[in-house]
């Protein structure tokens, strides 16, 4: 019976699933939910118990999935660096740095090309080519930059 905290439900599933298993003499398989983040905003455990009944290896379980606020700060930390950067090199590139930047030339055949994530871009923007030589400056200007407002 899980506390009034919601404390012990995914653990005492997986202890009835391996005790089926034992009892059956066959294989057993527990399928829940993604653990949820709860009250505490994910500050609780990651639903593969803390007490004597634990989910072992626990880490391939636990997957940040919850009671992990460090991932959380990480990965908005690295998030806001991420804008930070941009943010700087589009206030102080002009675009042909950024576009080269983006798009440089191969090194042995001095051509460029799109990496195949460039092409969703180049189709959020309307612009249906595949070499980058054959952009127009316009067409550069709106590909190489995001255009973040750090005022709003």
């Amino acid at each position: 019976t899980p506390t009034p905290l919601g404390e012990g439900k995914s653990t005492t599933t997986y202890g009835l699933a391996q005790a089926f298993g034992a009892h059956l003499n066959r294989k057993s398989v527990a399928c829940i939910r993604q653990p949820s983040q709860g009250p505490t905003f994910g500050i609780k455990g990651g639903a593969a118990g803390g007490g004597y009944a634990q989910v072992i290896p626990m880490e391939d379980f636990n997957l940040h999935l919850t009671g992990d606020i460090h991932a959380i700060t990480a990965a908005n930390n690295l998030l806001a660096a991420a804008i930070d950067a941009r943010v700087f090199h589009e206030s102080t590139q002009k675009d042909a740095p950024l576009f080269n930047r983006l798009c440089p030339k191969d090194a042995k055949t001095g051509k460029r090309s799109f990496a195949p994530i460039m092409f969703s871009r180049l189709k959020k923007l309307g612009i249906d080519k595949t070499d980058p030589d054959t952009l127009t400056e316009e067409e550069k200007k709106r590909f190489c930059r995001l255009d973040i407002d750090p005022s709003r």
